[in-house]
């Protein structure tokens, strides 16, 4: 039996202040490094698309004690960013996707950085560059997509990444194909998004960066809609600072001024009421999402997934677990399963696996 040749991945995974690098061997990852960016520096960009140089050297740099496995990369697979609408999968980065994402036509974010950084080492590695399942992967049903509002359209912006790979997981653990398994997937990170995955797609799910569902370390969540018209009326504020309340300053920081989780548990072990509160109000707002999500399968849950960094917290993932274990068992995937989900997205586009598709503007 011919010994199948191994596939070198070089993975490229933006965040807002830090850029995730990592090379694998098929599943197995052989480097990784976390490169910290001071905020001030990143703050010098007049746009987070003019940041693209200046990760791409930090990255360089890193990369330069792996010239060996760098000779061997056969492409390179970066984080998918805002981009329109698009079914779930890999797409080859091209000139159209880096177009929209230069011009951040659907918004800014540094996932947008990944699509571009890789198409510039895959010219000079000589290798293809891909994104896969980014945070714009649509598969809504139609009920999910009226909001009650003629004028606003509930739009799937979502942790699409680490929700297919943990729900891929969670179904191979209960001894289930994806496509066959009815799944409610909780990624709890710095927002936090709750989904229902059945029949092989993400059919519901909260717009986790733009205000929608349950209030996250960073996110506000849904508010209620007719305080907030008042608020952005009422003179106070400007219209950039209420959508940082939205994303960036509301939920757990704008009530404890921290959006460390591991520091509001401790907090809460010492004795602060208020921690203590904010901690069961977010367990709660949560489990609310996952029960109401149970709706799209009539109640026939195979099981509940928790994951993302926050589903490393006993306190946060105990409180929900006692409020939604009577729908289904809860599986914690902890942590953020991107990194090695971006390579295993590359394998199967090299070897055929999963068909390669195109990105095409709107």
């Amino acid at each position: 039996m011919t010994e199948q040749t191994p596939t070198y991945l070089l993975i490229i995974n933006p965040g807002s202040t830090t850029t995730k690098a990592a090379v694998y061997r098929d599943t197995e990852q052989l480097w990784y490094e976390e490169i910290v960016h001071d905020w001030k520096a990143l703050d010098a960009f007049a746009s987070i698309a003019e940041q693209e140089d200046y990760r791409l050297r930090r990255i360089q740099e890193a990369l330069v004690s792996q010239g060996e496995l760098m000779g061997r990369i056969n492409a390179v697979v970066g984080r998918g960013g805002l981009l329109r609408p698009i079914e779930s999968g890999v797409f080859a980065v091209n000139d159209d996707m880096l177009a929209d994402l230069r011009s951040a036509r659907y918004g800014e974010h540094a996932s947008n950085l990944g699509a571009l950084i890789a198409r510039q080492f895959s010219e000079t590695l000589g290798v293809p560059a891909f994104i896969a399942d980014p945070v714009v992967v649509d598969e809504l049903c139609d009920e999910a997509r009226l909001s009650g509002m003629p004028e606003i359209e509930r739009k799937s912006i979502f942790h699409a990444l680490n929700q297919k790979s943990s729900a891929r997981k969670a179904a191979a653990d209960i001894g289930l194909a994806y496509e066959e398994a009815r799944l409610i997937v909780a990624h709890l990170g710095g927002g936090v998004s709750v989904a229902v995955h059945a029949e092989g797609r993400c059919a519901d799910v909260n717009n986790a960066l733009d205000g929608d569902g349950p209030f996250g370390p960073e996110r506000s969540g849904g508010v209620p809609a007719g305080q907030l018209a008042r608020l952005v009326h009422s003179g106070e504020y400007a219209l950039e600072e209420i959508q940082k309340k939205i994303c960036g300053r509301g939920g757990v920081v704008a009530y404890l001024g921290t959006k460390s989780m591991p520091e509001v548990a401790q907090r809460a072990h010492e004795g602060n009421e208020k921690a203590e509160l904010v901690l069961r109000a977010m367990a709660y707002q949560v489990s609310k999402e996952i029960c109401g999500l149970s709706a799209y399968v009539c109640g026939e849950v195979d099981g509940i997934v928790l994951t993302g960094g926050a589903s490393r917290l006993k306190e946060l993932t105990d409180e929900i677990i006692r409020r939604v274990s009577f729908i289904a068992p809860v599986h914690i995937i902890p942590g953020e399963r991107e990194m090695a989900a971006l390579a295993e997205n590359g394998m199967n586009a090299l070897s055929g696996e999963q068909t390669v598709q195109t990105y095409v503007r709107a």
